[in-house]
């Protein structure tokens, strides 16, 4: 599947940020509500589960603490944040923990199977939203990249192997792993690319947007440079990781 592509900004920006925005604040909820279901996270969110029980911290503030910290893996694997990227590392943190503080904890288990499903297909959307508006992957999908690049090995290798040592990791640490974990590996991937065609910003015309990438008539816009990068190496079958 082919990833957002390189639209030009200009008068699509107010909506670029409108759809960066709601996308984080989605991906925030629908992880807070995962808990809530108590069947089971997401690999990222068992680890930052596990940490919150052990520090003693909300998982909200674990989920920016080590966002925070992945960002500066960046660093030596050259990879550039943008606004996206640092939005993400803060927003979507303190939006899962308002969401908490909200929600009550259901205690039946017809309600606690509809909203795993529920909460994935939120976070499925989140993901397109946030992804098309294109203003940087998460701080996991650029580590993700990153090494890639340094390691050259696949997206979809490297990409396994820092979710299952990241899922072992929580587990271990008190995380909560389950029929929901299993749920969300396997929906995430393909809701996320139905919500990417879904939410993809619609090109603005060439006599409107004069900071236009160059491109020859009749050729498409290039894709964004960082999901470029993860299709060539994943066959066009990779989505951005979920908890972002």
């Amino acid at each position: 599947m082919p990833g957002p592509r390189a639209y030009p900004t200009g008068r699509r920006v107010p909506r670029r940020l409108a759809q960066l925005y709601l996308g984080l604040v989605l991906y925030g909820a629908s992880s807070a509500l995962l808990v809530r279901a108590a069947l089971g996270l997401g690999p990222w969110d068992v680890l930052h589960q596990g940490l919150s029980e052990r520090v003693g911290l909300s998982i909200g503030t674990v989920a920016v603490v080590l966002g925070a910290a992945v960002l500066l893996l960046w660093v030596p694997l050259r990879q550039r944040p943008g606004l996206g990227t640092v939005s993400n590392v803060f927003l979507v943190g303190l939006v899962m923990d308002a969401t908490l503080a909200l929600v009550p904890e259901p205690r039946a288990m017809a309600v606690r199977v509809p909203l795993v499903f529920f909460a994935v297909a939120l976070n499925g959307l989140a993901t397109g939203l946030y992804v098309s508006a294109r203003f940087g992957p998460g701080p996991r999908d650029g580590l993700m990249t990153g090494l890639h690049e340094v390691t050259g090995r696949s997206v979809r290798l490297v990409r396994t192997g820092i979710e299952i040592a990241v899922l072992a990791t929580g587990f271990a640490l008190g995380g909560s792993a389950g029929a929901g974990t299993v749920v969300y590996a396997l929906a995430i991937g393909p809701l996320s690319q139905f919500f990417l065609r879904v939410c993809a910003v619609p090109e603005a015309p060439a006599a409107d947007t004069p900071d236009a990438p160059d491109t020859r008539e009749g050729e498409r816009p290039r894709p964004a440079r960082w999901w470029t990068r993860r299709n060539r190496a994943g066959r066009g079958t990779e989505c951005p990781t979920a908890g972002t």
